[in-house]
């Protein structure tokens, strides 16, 4: 499967998903979202979440952490271990505030972290940033195409294909993957890979980087061996002479 995010448009409204137990916050969330054209579904628990987004598949999921019962961490790891909702982008809105936490958020898949207390105008132009990274819709009659050994990139279709069968990433695992194949056989620093794929610029010692990259390698199957581990230093797609 290809990178499977819904192309909204002004006629066909994003879906989002407000996962917020406290039903306040989740109102104030709703209406704003509400006011800039956007569907929005709510939901108070994790479960309840994983079975909406199931039915519905969302555009994009807006994520409390502390949730009663099933955490938003639980949510987060059920939703990028599913085969079809795998790839919806997800924000973190939480009080957790700390820089674990953040951290974790974003090794468990996140593409973006909001803390509270939040202005409800900033998380709205910060989803609208995530939709347009994950939509990125296609140029008619562009086709930009980029090649690793068996790794086809269709950027502007955002299609990934491994000898041929596509295959599912989520927006951060394609926007890394593109990353590593556009400098290809130059060695990226974990830092560099945040800039290209978070939108991170400052500089933080994580295992961000390395965690998706371990997701991202295994989803490219034996191919995911061209992303090469640099020790002490980062990751490289291998040069056009290592590749076969």
């Amino acid at each position: 499967m290809s990178v499977k995010t819904s192309k909204a448009t002004r006629s066909v409204p994003a879906r989002i998903l407000v996962v917020e137990d406290e039903r306040d916050i989740a109102a104030l969330v709703a209406y704003h979202l509400t006011k800039e054209g956007y569907r929005v579904r709510t939901a108070d628990g994790g479960p309840e979440a994983l079975e909406a987004a199931a039915q519905e598949r969302p555009d994009l999921i807006i994520l409390d952490l502390m949730l009663p019962g099933l955490s938003g961490y639980d949510v987060l790891r059920e939703l990028r271990r599913h085969p079809e909702i795998g790839d919806v982008p997800v924000v973190v809105l939480t009080a957790r505030r700390e820089e674990p936490d953040r951290i974790r958020g974003l090794e468990l898949g996140a593409d973006d972290y909001v803390t509270k207390p939040f202005s409800p105008q900033e998380l709205v132009l910060r989803i609208g940033a995530v939709l347009r990274r994950a939509q990125s819709p296609a140029v008619a009659g562009s086709s930009r195409i980029l090649k690793g050994g068996p790794i086809t990139v269709d950027v502007d279709a955002m299609r990934v294909a491994v000898d041929g069968e596509e295959v599912q990433l989520t927006p951060t695992e394609y926007r890394l993957l593109i990353a590593l194949l556009e400098r290809r056989g130059r060695v990226q620093s974990r830092q560099q890979l945040l800039e290209a794929a978070w939108d991170i610029h400052v500089r933080i010692e994580t295992r961000t980087v390395d965690m998706h990259v371990q997701r991202l390698r295994a989803k490219l199957g034996a191919a995911g061996d061209l992303i090469e581990t640099v020790r002490g230093f980062g990751y490289r797609f291998r040069s056009r002479d290592d590749t076969p």
